[in-house]
């Protein structure tokens, strides 16, 4: 069994977590074997932050899947040390984004990796190989498409808006800058296309899933996917579950609510997972033509994250089987 999954940071991270810890390991015999392709938003990366390539959701996703995650974050490494940061702070240098040492020997890696000529799918299966994770990562474009958040005080990369601006601002627009002349990271439409099951992890629908789509190819290629699509909405009781999605939402005129995540990906999409919290929208997206599921999908343990995760899965192969 193929499965697909498109993802952001912290949210898909979890979710991906759940669904690593339900898949039998390759060792156990299982017919048909389970391989898991995770295509990752790129949007947030910062080509040339202090002189690195810092690619934020590829790098939580790959130490979430790694056993490296800090648990109390949701990104970055357990247990790592900010000496580095430290010292480019006495020394006068703004450090608003917090790397720690471990992790910037991450970032130094891969900016020598790609100042050598490696593409950024070949760098990403590197690192992650590396790490021991088993899934396979794809960047959704070898191009660099910063994602810029367009406010009441200027226009401005998106982890500037989130981390060092703390999304404070008023958000007039979102951009994809350069997306429209990106192309999918080679094998992304191949993947899409061979799939058995297809997921839309819970992450932001603008700014994280929404990238992902825009890269020219992407989502038609979703559309012709014979595999069932399903996806988790992070709206729960009108309220993201992390992050700014709801400013994002409102500012692109979207519902924020689980119905407003289902109209963002209709034309795709053939079942939402929601949370018990937002039954009552249960009816009025089915009659957008998707099927719901409804289920606790608030991911605060490993518990969770795996019946989630089977959750999904299941409503997958349900709807395969008509």
């Amino acid at each position: 069994m193929r499965v697909v999954v498109l993802a952001g940071g912290v949210g898909a991270a979890r979710f991906l977590e759940g669904l690593v810890n339900v898949i039998p390991p390759e060792e156990v015999n299982v017919m048909p074997p389970v391989e898991v392709t995770v295509i990752i938003n790129t949007g947030d990366d910062m080509a040339n932050f202090m002189g690195l390539y810092i690619s934020p959701d590829i790098d939580i996703v790959t130490y979430t899947l790694a056993g490296k995650v800090n648990p109390k974050t949701g990104w970055g490494i357990k247990g790592d040390t900010f000496y580095c940061l430290e010292m480019l702070q006495r020394l006068g240098f703004d450090t608003w984004f917090k790397l720690g040492d471990q992790d910037l020997g991450t970032h130094l890696a891969r900016t020598m990796m790609l100042k050598q000529g490696r593409s950024l799918s070949k760098v990403t299966k590197a690192i992650s190989e590396s790490m021991g994770v088993r899934c396979q990562l794809l960047p959704m474009t070898e191009s660099w498409v910063p994602t810029r958040i367009m406010t009441d005080v200027g226009l401005m990369h998106f982890e500037e808006y989130l981390v060092k601006r703390k999304a404070k601002d008023e958000v007039e627009d979102v951009i994809f800058d350069g997306i429209e002349s990106a192309s999918p990271s080679p094998g992304i439409l191949e993947v899409i296309k061979q799939a058995d099951t297809i997921i839309i992890a819970p992450s932001n629908p603008i700014v994280s899933i929404g990238p992902i789509l825009a890269v020219p190819g992407i989502r038609q290629a979703l559309i012709d996917a014979s595999a069932p699509c399903v996806a988790i909405s992070p709206i729960v009781g009108g309220r993201p579950v992390k992050g700014p999605a709801d400013k994002l939402m409102a500012a692109q005129g979207v519902e924020v609510s689980p119905r407003g995540v289902a109209e963002l990906y209709h034309d795709f999409l053939d079942v939402l997972v929601i949370d018990l919290q937002d039954r009552m929208l249960k009816s009025s997206i089915e009659e957008m033509g998707i099927q719901v599921v409804v289920k606790q999908t608030m991911m605060t343990s490993l518990r969770r994250k795996k019946a989630l995760a089977l959750a999904v899965l299941k409503a997958a192969r349900k709807f395969a089987n008509g």
